[in-house]
C-alpha cells in the first residue's frame, strides 16, 4: 500500500491527461458493447421481421461509432504514452537528484552500470505500467462487469455457470504469478550486471588494447551475458506456464458455453437467436480476462522496477547529519582532534590522529600507500564523516556547517583528474560557473594552459572527448588547476597531483601549483619528496597513525622513517633502505 501511494504521487501533475485518458478508455469499452447488443436485436427482430432499413441504420451507426473509437484509441495511445514518458522523466530527475546527494560510501558499494540500469531499463518498465496499468484495469474491469450483466440478461443460469469457472482461473494465475515475480527480479539484477560489465569494459578499452586482453574482456562479458540469458530463460519459463495455463482455462470457457448452451438449446431453455448472441457475447467476457492476465507481466515488470527505484530513493542522503551554519570565508586554521575513521566493511583506517595547521601554512603528508593520507584529505570536505573525534576549521567543528558552504572553501587537485565531456571552457568554468571571460583567461594563464589553448583552432571551445581523452595527462592536470584558480578556495588539497607526470611536465605544473598555493592553507599528499622540502611541516603517516612530524631538516636529523623514504628516492632505491624503512615503521607501531 505504501508503494502504491508513492507511485500515485507521480500522477498528480498529470491529472487532466489522466482523467481524459480514463474517460476515453470508458467510451472505448462502452462502444465495444454495441456490437453484441445490435446483433441480438437483428437476430431476434430486424431479420425475422425483414426490417432492412433498421439493419442498414445499425450498420451505419456502428461505422460512425467505430470511427469515433478510432480517434479515442489514438488519444489513449498518444497522450497516455506522453503521460507515462513525463512520469518516467520526473522519476529519472528525482533519481538523478537523489544520486547527487548520496555519500561517497554509496558509490564505494554500487557499480555505475548497475545504477544506470535502474535509471534506464527499470524506469522504462515503470513508464509502461504508469500508462497501461490504470487503463487496462479500468477498461477490462468495466467490460468484464458489463458483459457479465448482459450475459445474465440473455440467460442468467448459463452466465452463472460461466462465472463459476473464474475462481479456477485466478487460482492458477496467482500460483504462477509468484514464480514470475521472483524470475523478473533475478532478470533485472542480471541485466544490471550486464550493463555494469559493459560500462567497465568500454571505459577501460584503452587498457584492454594496451595489454592485448580483448579475449579476457570478452570472456568476462560472456559470463555476465550468459547469466542474463539464464535469468531471462527462467523468467520466460514462468511466463510460459502462466500464459499457457491461463489461456487453457479461458479456452475451457468456450467449451462450456458450447456444451451447456447446446443442452439448453436442445431442451428449449434458450432460443437460437439468444444462443448465437450468447456465443458472440461470451468473448466480451473472456477478452477482458485475457487482457488482465496479459497485464500481469507488465505489472510484474513495473512493480519490480519501482521497488528498485524506491530502494535508491530511500538511501540515506549525504546531508543527513549536515549542519545549519553557512561556512564563511575562512582563514584556514585546521585542527584534527583524536580523529579515527573506518569504512563500513573494513577495520580502522585512521587511529586517534591529531595535528594542527595554521592559516597559510603548507603541510605535507607522506608515507606508504594505504597508510591513510588520502583518507585525511577526504575527511576535511566531509566526503566521509569521522567515526570518532573532531575536525575544526577556524576553531569551529566542520559538522556545524552546511556541506555546500564548507566545500566552497576547499579546492582539491587529484592525481586522477576527471574532466567532463565537452569543451575546455566548460571544464575550466566548472570551478566558477559565473566567471567572466577575463577571469577564465586569467585562470588559464596562472595554470600555464593558456598558450596551449590559444594554439588550438577552436581555442577554449575545443572538444576534449569523454573524460578528456584527447588531452595529455599534463594538459588535463593544468585544466583542473585552472578551475581551482576560478574557485579561489581558502584551503587547498593536493592529493599526489603530479605523481603520474614526467619530470618535465611536473616542473611546469609545479610552477602553477606554487602559484595556486600562495595565500592558502595547503595540504600536500606527496609521493615525490623533492616537491615538499619547503613545507612548513611534514607528517609521516603509516597504518592510520602519525609516525613522525617536523620540517624536512628536522626529520632528516631524526634519522627515522622519513629519512629512509628520502633515501629510497634519491639513492637508486637501495634495497637496504627499503628494509630499514620497514623495520622503523614496525618499531614505531
Amino acid at each position: 500500500m505504501k508503494l502504491l501511494k508513492r507511485f500515485i504521487v507521480y500522477y498528480k501533475p498529470h491529472k487532466v491527461i489522466f482523467t481524459l485518458d480514463m474517460i476515453a478508455s470508458f467510451l472505448v469499452a462502452l462502444i465495444g458493447m454495441g456490437y453484441p447488443i445490435i446483433t441480438r436485436y437483428m437476430l431476434n427482430d430486424f431479420i425475422p421481421n425483414k426490417k432492412l432499413e433498421l439493419v442498414i441504420i445499425c450498420a451505419i451507426s456502428l461505422l460512425l461509432v467505430y470511427i469515433i473509437r478510432m480517434y479515442l484509441r489514438y488519444f489513449i495511445q498518444y497522450y497516455g504514452h506522453i503521460m507515462g514518458v513525463r512520469m518516467q522523466a520526473q522519476m529519472r530527475s528525482d533519481m538523478f537528484n537523489k544520486l547527487e546527494k548520496l555519500p561517497y560510501t554509496f558509490y564505494d558499494e554500487h557499480e555505475t552500470g548497475k545504477i544506470m540500469s535502474r535509471m534506464t531499463n527499470d524506469l522504462l518498465d515503470i513508464s509502461e505500467l504508469a500508462h497501461h496499468g490504470p487503463e487496462n484495469i479500468f477498461i477490462a474491469g468495466f467490460t468484464l462487469l458489463a458483459s457479465f450483466v448482459y450475459l445474465s440478461i440473455i440467460n442468467w443460469i448459463l452466465a452463472l455457470i460461466i462465472f463459476a469457472c473464474v475462481p479456477f482461473l485466478f487460482f492458477v494465475t496467482s500460483h504462477f504469478r509468484r514464480q514470475m515475480r521472483k524470475a523478473q527480479l533475478e532478470s533485472k539484477i542480471a541485466i544490471a550486471e550486464v550493463n555494469s560489465s559493459l560500462e567497465s569494459s568500454i571505459s577501460g578499452i584503452r587498457v584492454t588494447k594496451a595489454f592485448t586482453n580483448t579475449k579476457k574482456e570478452s570472456e568476462k562479458f560472456e559470463k555476465t551475458n550468459e547469466k542474463f540469458v539464464k535469468a531471462r530463460s527462467s523468467a520466460f519459463s514462468a511466463m510460459g506456464k502462466f500464459f499457457a495455463s491461463s489461456q487453457f482455462i479461458t479456452d475451457v470457457f468456450n467449451i462450456i458455453v458450447l456444451l451447456v448452451g447446446g443442452i439448453f438449446l436442445y431442451n428449449e431453455m434458450i432460443d437460437i437467436a439468444d444462443y448465437s448472441t450468447f456465443i458472440i457475447s461470451v468473448n466480451m467476457f473472456i477478452q477482458p480476462m485475457n487482457q488482465l492476465i496479459n497485464f500481469v507481466e507488465q505489472f510484474q515488470n513495473g512493480t519490480t522496477g519501482f521497488k528498485r527505484f524506491v530502494e535508491i530513493m530511500d538511501e540515506e542522503e549525504e546531508n543527513i547529519h549536515e549542519g545549519s551554519k553557512i561556512c564563511p570565508e575562512v582563514k584556514g586554521d585546521i585542527s584534527f582532534k583524536n580523529v579515527s575513521f573506518h569504512y563500513k566493511s573494513s577495520e580502522g583506517i585512521l587511529k586517534n590522529v591529531s595535528f594542527d595547521i595554521k592559516s597559510g601554512e603548507k603541510v605535507a603528508l607522506v608515507g606508504p600507500s594505504g597508510g591513510g593520507k588520502t583518507t585525511i584529505c577526504h575527511l576535511i570536505p566531509r566526503f566521509y564523516d569521522v567515526s570518532k573525534g573532531e575536525i575544526d576549521i577556524d576553531n569551529e567543528n566542520i559538522n556545524e556547517y552546511t556541506l555546500e558552504s564548507l566545500r566552497k572553501q576547499i579546492g582539491i587537485v587529484q592525481q586522477d583528474v576527471f574532466l567532463f565531456g565537452g569543451s575546455i571552457k566548460d571544464n575550466i568554468l566548472y570551478g566558477n560557473l559565473d566567471a567572466s571571460e577575463e577571469e577564465l583567461i586569467e585562470a588559464s594563464k596562472k595554470a600555464n594552459i593558456y598558450d596551449y589553448v590559444k594554439s588550438l583552432p577552436q581555442g577554449f571551445d575545443t572538444q576534449i572527448g569523454e573524460r578528456g581523452v584527447k588531452l595529455s595527462g599534463g594538459q588535463k592536470q593544468r585544466i583542473s588547476i585552472a578551475r581551482i584558480f576560478l574557485k579561489n578556495p581558502s584551503i587547498l588539497i593536493l592529493d599526489e597531483a603530479t605523481s603520474a607526470l614526467d619530470n618535465t611536465t611536473e616542473m611546469l605544473i609545479q610552477n602553477a601549483l606554487d602559484e595556486l598555493c600562495k595565500g592558502r592553507t595547503t595540504i600536500v599528499v606527496a609521493h615525490r619528496l623533492s616537491t615538499i622540502r619547503n613545507a612548513n611541516k611534514i607528517y609521516v603517516i603509516s597504518d592510520g597513525e602519525i609516525k613522525e612530524s617536523g620540517t624536512h631538516d628536522e626529520l632528516i636529523a631524526k634519522n627515522g622513517a622519513y629519512k629512509t623514504l628520502y633515501e629510497l628516492q634519491f639513492r637508486d632505491n637501495n634495497e637496504k633502505a627499503q628494509l630499514k624503512l620497514h623495520e622503523q615503521l614496525e618499531i614505531s607501531r
